[in-house]
Protein backbone atom coordinates (compact mmCIF):
# COMPACT_ATOMS: atom_id res chain seq x y z
CA UNK A 1 0.00 0.00 0.00
CA UNK A 2 1.44 3.38 -0.93
CA UNK A 3 0.75 6.84 0.42
CA UNK A 4 -1.89 8.71 -1.56
CA UNK A 5 -2.10 12.46 -0.93
CA UNK A 6 -5.64 12.62 -2.38
CA UNK A 7 -7.15 10.12 0.02
CA UNK A 8 -4.78 11.06 2.84
CA UNK A 9 -4.14 7.49 3.85
CA UNK A 10 -1.01 6.85 5.83
CA UNK A 11 1.45 4.15 4.94
CA UNK A 12 1.25 1.00 7.04
CA UNK A 13 3.41 0.79 10.15
CA UNK A 14 6.77 -0.79 9.47
CA UNK A 15 8.02 -3.44 11.82
CA UNK A 16 11.67 -4.19 12.36
CA UNK A 17 12.92 -7.22 10.48
CA UNK A 18 16.16 -9.17 10.43
CA UNK A 19 19.04 -7.71 12.44
CA UNK A 20 17.00 -4.64 13.32
CA UNK A 21 14.50 -6.80 15.20
CA UNK A 22 17.22 -8.48 17.29
CA UNK A 23 18.73 -7.38 20.56
CA UNK A 24 22.25 -5.96 20.42
CA UNK A 25 23.57 -9.06 22.20
CA UNK A 26 21.97 -11.37 19.62
CA UNK A 27 23.41 -9.28 16.75
CA UNK A 28 26.85 -9.43 18.36
CA UNK A 29 26.63 -13.21 18.77
CA UNK A 30 25.73 -13.75 15.10
CA UNK A 31 28.49 -11.40 13.95
CA UNK A 32 30.98 -13.21 16.20
CA UNK A 33 30.07 -16.56 14.66
CA UNK A 34 30.50 -15.12 11.18
CA UNK A 35 33.93 -13.78 12.03
CA UNK A 36 35.01 -17.08 13.55
CA UNK A 37 33.79 -19.00 10.49
CA UNK A 38 35.67 -16.68 8.14
CA UNK A 39 38.88 -17.21 10.10
CA UNK A 40 38.38 -20.98 10.08
CA UNK A 41 37.90 -20.93 6.28
CA UNK A 42 40.86 -18.64 5.87
CA UNK A 43 38.83 -15.96 4.08
CA UNK A 44 38.93 -13.35 6.85
CA UNK A 45 40.95 -10.23 6.09
CA UNK A 46 43.69 -9.46 8.56
CA UNK A 47 45.18 -5.99 8.42
CA UNK A 48 48.92 -5.70 8.01
CA UNK A 49 50.73 -3.06 10.01
CA UNK A 50 50.95 -0.85 6.91
CA UNK A 51 47.21 -1.16 6.21
CA UNK A 52 46.37 -0.35 9.81
CA UNK A 53 48.63 2.73 9.78
CA UNK A 54 47.03 3.94 6.53
CA UNK A 55 43.52 3.44 7.92
CA UNK A 56 44.45 5.31 11.10
CA UNK A 57 45.98 8.15 9.11
CA UNK A 58 42.86 8.50 6.96
CA UNK A 59 40.62 8.41 10.01
CA UNK A 60 42.71 11.06 11.72
CA UNK A 61 42.52 13.30 8.67
CA UNK A 62 38.75 12.92 8.49
CA UNK A 63 38.28 13.74 12.17
CA UNK A 64 40.66 16.69 12.12
CA UNK A 65 38.60 18.43 9.45
CA UNK A 66 35.96 19.10 12.11
CA UNK A 67 37.60 21.99 13.96
CA UNK A 68 34.83 22.27 16.54
CA UNK A 69 35.22 18.61 17.50
CA UNK A 70 39.02 18.88 17.65
CA UNK A 71 38.68 21.89 19.93
CA UNK A 72 36.27 19.98 22.17
CA UNK A 73 38.53 16.94 22.56
CA UNK A 74 41.54 19.21 23.16
CA UNK A 75 39.74 20.93 26.02
CA UNK A 76 38.68 17.57 27.45
CA UNK A 77 42.24 16.26 27.30
CA UNK A 78 43.58 19.34 29.03
CA UNK A 79 40.94 19.04 31.76
CA UNK A 80 41.78 15.37 32.39
CA UNK A 81 45.49 16.15 32.40
CA UNK A 82 44.93 18.82 35.03
CA UNK A 83 42.98 16.36 37.17
CA UNK A 84 45.83 13.85 37.01
CA UNK A 85 48.37 16.53 37.91
CA UNK A 86 46.30 17.52 40.93
CA UNK A 87 46.23 13.90 42.14
CA UNK A 88 50.04 13.77 42.22
CA UNK A 89 50.86 15.19 45.62
CA UNK A 90 53.60 17.78 45.50
CA UNK A 91 55.16 18.63 48.84
CA UNK A 92 54.30 22.08 50.19
CA UNK A 93 57.05 24.68 49.96
CA UNK A 94 57.57 24.64 53.74
CA UNK A 95 58.32 20.92 53.75
CA UNK A 96 60.83 21.32 50.93
CA UNK A 97 62.53 24.19 52.78
CA UNK A 98 62.73 22.19 56.02
CA UNK A 99 64.15 19.18 54.18
CA UNK A 100 66.75 21.38 52.49
CA UNK A 101 67.77 22.91 55.83
CA UNK A 102 68.00 19.47 57.49
CA UNK A 103 70.23 18.20 54.68
CA UNK A 104 72.52 21.22 54.98
CA UNK A 105 72.95 20.76 58.72
CA UNK A 106 74.00 17.12 58.25
CA UNK A 107 76.71 17.96 55.73
CA UNK A 108 80.20 18.34 57.16
CA UNK A 109 81.57 21.85 56.96
CA UNK A 110 84.96 22.39 55.41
Amino acid sequence: MSYDADTQTTPPERTARGFAAMTKDRQREIAKRGGQAAHERGTAHEFSGAEAREAGRKGGQAVSRNREYMSKIGREGARKSAIVRRKVKTPPAEAVAQETNATKSQEPTT
